[in-house]
């Protein structure tokens, strides 16, 4: 195996590709924008206890702008993976062989099912880095690796794998049972990702106390069960292995909370979301899993904004944004069928005193601004005017207000006469003490 291709310089990739670009060997980086600059001008640099240095390997966005690799290691998250196939799909031969090494337990069938030969190693990576910025990784514990065919069987080609690791300095051991042993890391992976986003803090915050200990107990009981059912048999005593594995590591952080400090997704639906699936289609009860699942999605997205969207903000205690949905889902009361503001149209509308009545308003608010997406337009209206008159206009024809009608939300204020307010495409409703920024023009309308 010549021509390696590491697709990702991340925490991961990162770390092991500079090792294998350090001992000289023939290593090319599948990089994004921002990281390919980074590498183009710095190079790769790796920041350790153990010693810090820093590669110059070639680098592109396109695999095509190298040779055709013999070995491609696979270092980006699970999500990815549908794209960086996309990619690599061009230059993949018939002799290249595909080492994984992301979270989660289905990228290598999902490999197989898409290129429908056998073109798969499996890999696991123990190791605690942090991306520090673009093309600069820290290295804090550990740093070895574990692969196997997904058969048992100690091939030619994962002997060779196993000698460019060696040649890297990279310990390296070969799995008989690869497949259960990303089982294994999915266990840790179930308890420890989620658990120290909830807690905000490092592992050991959830391995000091023993109410945690039971539930450590029970999350991994409900991946045992699933992994049973897919003909992967784990340990009876598995979460007291995970435990004791946690102790050697207490002072870390993990690649989700890392991520969600960072701001990017995390891997929870190919972790305890995946475990939940299977969960459900074989019939297992996974509460504990469906739960983090559903805690980690809400703690770690991000404030919903764009098309679709439309957020109050400005004098509330707490900022609210609202999709179709949730409008909705708001009292009927406050519901209002729009063939009684807009004749010979079929839709809803909510009024605008049921959208206020959902965030606190600061004392003193009096006024209410209605922004077009746009950022160009703007109405002002009294607190009382928009409680009274405002009507927010959310769908047509049982779907969403289309743009050429002024959607997704389009303000109508029937009612108030020469003060009227028609706002198209609402983004934005401000709460404001005094007047707010109005930009209508002395007629009515956009």
């Amino acid at each position: 195996m010549k021509q390696i291709l590491m697709v990702g310089a991340g925490s991961v990739g990162g770390y092991f590709g500079a090792h294998l670009a350090k001992a000289n060997l023939s290593v090319s980086f599948l990089l994004r924008t921002k990281t390919l600059a980074a590498v183009r001008q710095n190079g790769l640099t790796i920041r350790s206890a153990d010693g810090s240095f820093t590669v110059h390997p070639p680098a592109a966005s396109d695999p095509r702008d190298f040779p055709k690799p013999d070995l491609i290691i696979l270092s980006i998250k699970a999500y990815d993976l549908d794209e960086v196939l996309t990619q690599i799909e061009p230059v993949l031969t018939e002799k290249t062989v595909i080492l994984t090494l992301q979270n989660g337990v289905d990228t290598e069938d999902r490999i197989l099912a898409r290129f429908h030969r056998d073109c798969v190693v499996g890999g696991i990576a123990y190791i605690y880095t942090r991306i520090a910025a673009p093309g600069v990784i820290d290295h804090y514990k550990k740093g070895a690796v574990a692969i196997g065919e997904l058969m048992g069987n100690q091939s030619p080609r994962l002997l060779a794998i196993a000698d460019l690791f060696k040649q890297a300095g990279i310990p390296c051991q070969l799995a008989d049972d690869v497949r259960r042993s990303k089982w294994e890391k999915m266990c840790w992976n179930c308890v420890f990702n989620p658990l120290t986003v909830m807690i905000d803090d490092k592992v050991a915050k959830a391995l000091d106390h023993p109410e945690m200990l039971r539930v450590i107990h029970q999350i991994v009981g409900e991946v045992v069960a699933v992994a049973a059912t897919v003909k992967v048999p784990l340990a009876a005593d598995m979460a007291e292995k995970v435990v004791r594995w946690t102790s050697e590591i207490r002072d870390i952080h993990t690649s989700m909370y890392d991520d969600w400090k960072a701001g990017r997704p995390t891997e929870i639906d190919f972790l305890n979301g995946y475990v939940a699936k299977l969960g459900r289609k074989f019939s297992i009860p996974t509460p504990l899993n469906d739960l983090l699942t559903a805690v980690i999605k809400t703690i770690t997205e991000r404030d919903r904004t764009g098309p679709g969207v439309v957020r109050i903000d400005g004098a509330v205690v707490q900022p609210v944004s609202f999709d179709r949905a949730a409008i909705a889902s708001l009292p009927a009361e406050h519901q209002l069928d729009i063939s009684t503001v807009m004749p010979g149209m079929k839709g809803k509308g909510i009024r605008v005193k049921g959208l206020l009545d959902i965030p606190a308003l600061a004392i003193g608010a009096d006024h209410v601004t209605f922004h077009a997406s746009d950022g160009k337009y703007s109405a002002c209206l009294t607190l009382q005017q928009a409680r009274e008159y405002g009507v927010l206009v959310y769908e047509l024809d049982e779907a969403s207000l289309p743009d050429a009608k002024g959607g997704p939300f389009r303000l109508v204020t029937p009612g108030l006469g020469d003060l009227c307010a028609n706002v198209k495409g609402v983004a934005r409703v401000e709460v404001t003490i005094g007047i707010g920024t109005d930009t209508r023009p002395t007629t009515c309308g956009t």
